[in-house]
């Protein structure tokens, strides 16, 4: 059984039309894409000449930002027309990013199979919220990362502060995100990230959390990790 919920897929499948609205149902990632890409590139030490690999990569936004960077991009994910509208965009873009429509556990058999390259840097950005079995996912993106690499994940946790800001305040209140996007019971605490990720032999380097202003529409970075959080892991040595 594929490591998908199709509920989920059909949520995204209907908001793919207005992926690069920056007005849109995805207007939040639109604003705060350029802070999660500053991040990654600095932790990373810099994106130019990297193999990266996106997953979950949807519509395409943070993978056209990385590429633009000088990153050779691999994106996956399971919609079609998502995927159907990040290829378009980045043709019109002229970027050549390599758009798959698979799992990450077929993505890995699949580059096992032809003893493919790893990457350096790896990023997972809103999806373990989104899927039945986080660890899964952990544990390929482990498999696919060099030794040096890094590797990069975006969650929400299951906190009050989380639901009372991501749910009520951002999908009913501000309207900023489609009421449902978002179900609270399979939030993510920074704890269950870190122990599955143990069991995948990752260590966690750094964790931080983002917040938004709704009156500036600002994101920053900041060690409170209650709502939304990013950490950053290499693997064990």
């Amino acid at each position: 059984m594929k490591n998908v919920d199709q509920q989920e897929i059909s949520k995204f499948e209907k908001m793919a039309k207005s992926w690069w609205d920056p007005n849109g149902d995805f207007k939040p990632i639109h604003l705060l894409n350029p802070l999660r890409l500053a991040y990654v590139n600095e932790k990373s030490g810099g994106l130019f000449g990297k193999k990266v690999l996106d997953v979950g990569c949807g519509g395409g936004i943070l993978s056209e930002s990385m590429a633009k960077l000088g990153a050779t991009v691999t994106g996956i994910d399971m919609t079609t027309e998502p995927l159907a509208i990040a290829k378009q965009h980045s043709e019109q873009n002229g970027l050549t990013i390599d758009y798959q429509q698979t799992t990450i556990e077929d993505f890995l058999t699949e580059q096992t199979a032809c003893n493919a390259e790893k990457f350096d840097v790896i990023t997972c950005m809103e999806m373990l919220e989104h899927v039945p079995d986080p660890l899964s996912i952990i544990q390929s993106c482990q498999a696919l990362l060099k030794p040096d690499g890094v590797l990069f994940f975006s969650t929400i946790n299951r906190t009050l502060k989380a639901y009372a800001l991501v749910i009520i305040g951002a999908e009913y209140v501000l309207k900023m995100l489609p009421k449902g996007t978002h179900e609270f019971e399979k939030f993510i605490k920074p704890a269950e990230l870190l122990n599955w990720c143990d069991q995948a032999q990752l260590s966690c380097t750094e964790m931080v959390g983002y917040h938004f202003n709704p009156l500036t529409e600002k994101f920053w970075l900041n060690k409170d990790v209650s709502c939304n959080y990013i950490a950053m892991l290499k693997h064990t040595s």
